[in-house]
């Protein structure tokens, strides 16, 4: 299946966890594709994995909240490309912590990242996009908008600023040619959840030492099948910015094996 075939991909957070799956699995569809990061170790490891694509594939430093940076590396990625196509704003971190020992810094930190990242990033891919061939956009939201997961209130503010933004964008460009959607994982094993990965960008939760366990029960994939691979994200994003997904726009899919139902 070669749905990318042609076509331009910029994936944030592409040094690791889901951000890392959509790279491969765009570059196994064909797709020509620059994986960008804060983390030079997590792109060097995504190039290793990702070796029998190496001509298609350009990795790329961004700290996504840096205005500068995304100015700059947005701006080499389309001139790497020719042009863009598809955006997937896969960049994120999460941060735990009882809501009363959480600094302010702690907390706009991750808004800075998740909410405000997103949206310079999109920015500054819009003028491309609008140039491009069936151009689409996919964020990068989370169960976590819609439910009580707790320890994670920045955590949730963020993600549900994107998936709010998401429907805004979405209208507005509706009659330009740009679709935007958004991903809500959960009971997902990646480096953002269990703490292993290699991207700056990608930390792990870092639950409270005395946290309650017990407020977690409910958050148990329903399928009975334990975490899934961050490739079950990745499969879906794909799906959303090919053009599987042309009649799809304004909406979030959730991808949590029924824990929310």
């Amino acid at each position: 299946m070669n749905r990318y075939e042609g076509r331009r991909v910029l994936i944030t957070g592409g040094g690791s966890g889901i951000g890392q799956a959509t790279v491969l699995r765009v570059l196994a569809e064909g797709g020509s594709v620059v994986a960008a990061d804060v983390s030079e170790r997590g792109l060097r490891d995504t190039a290793e994995k990702a070796a029998g694509y190496a001509d298609r594939l350009t990795t790329l430093v961004i700290d996504v909240a840096d205005e500068a940076s995304v100015r700059a590396g947005v701006a080499a990625a389309t001139a790497a490309l020719g042009g863009l196509d598809v955006l997937v704003n896969a960049a994120g971190i999460l941060r735990s912590s009882h809501a009363h020992q959480t600094s302010l810094e702690e907390f706009t930190r991750v808004l800075r990242v998740n909410l405000v990242g997103t949206f310079l990033v999109i920015r500054e891919a819009i003028p491309a996009l609008l140039a491009g061939r069936d151009a689409a956009v996919v964020n990068f939201s989370s169960t976590s908008a819609a439910f009580a997961h707790p320890y994670m209130a920045a955590y949730a503010a963020s993600k549900g600023g994107i998936q709010s933004m998401t429907h805004a964008l979405a209208s507005e460009y509706a009659g330009r040619g740009i679709r935007f959607t958004a991903v809500q994982p959960g009971s997902i094993s990646s480096g953002m959840t269990d703490g292993s990965g290699a991207s700056g960008t990608s930390s792990g939760p870092g639950l409270p030492a005395d946290a309650d366990m017990t407020l977690f029960a409910k958050l148990s994939p329903a399928l009975g099948q334990g975490f899934a691979g961050p490739e079950t994200v990745a499969s879906v994003v794909a799906m959303l910015g090919s053009r599987d997904g042309a009649f799809i726009t304004g909406t979030e899919i959730r991808v949590d094996g029924g824990t929310h139902f």
